[in-house]
């Protein structure tokens, strides 16, 4: 028995995957070089993907924002509560099966 395969299409004609976009887009990076992808020495292809990595790693760093003295403070006390309040919850919890499996042992006639 032949099983049948289903494309799923997108609605716009001629959309590119994530991934093939990405590699054009690095294929066109390394063209405006004068690189190709085969061609080239190893050391200077590791430069230029140092340097374009730190290049990012600038470019991205200059998006982060540091949280006010507030805005820590108040995301500790959060954090801080919920904390407390999840090990009640774990306490409670841990004390109502160990009474459980403590009775149906004695039950049994297991320990006492």
């Amino acid at each position: 028995m032949a099983k049948s395969t289903t494309i799923v299409r997108d609605d716009k004609q001629g959309a590119q995957p994530e991934k093939a976009v990405t590699k054009a887009k690095a294929s066109d990076k390394l063209a405006e070089r004068g690189q190709d992808s085969g061609q080239g020495n190893q050391l200077t292809g590791m430069y230029t993907r140092t340097a374009d990595f730190l290049r990012d790693v600038r470019s991205e760093m200059r998006k982060v924002t540091t949280p006010s003295r507030e805005e820590v403070r108040t995301t500790t006390t959060v954090v801080i509560v919920t904390v407390f309040a999840f090990a009640a919850y774990f306490y409670v919890v841990d004390a109502v099966l160990s009474r459980a499996v403590q009775s149906l042992l004695h039950w049994l006639g297991g320990v006492q």
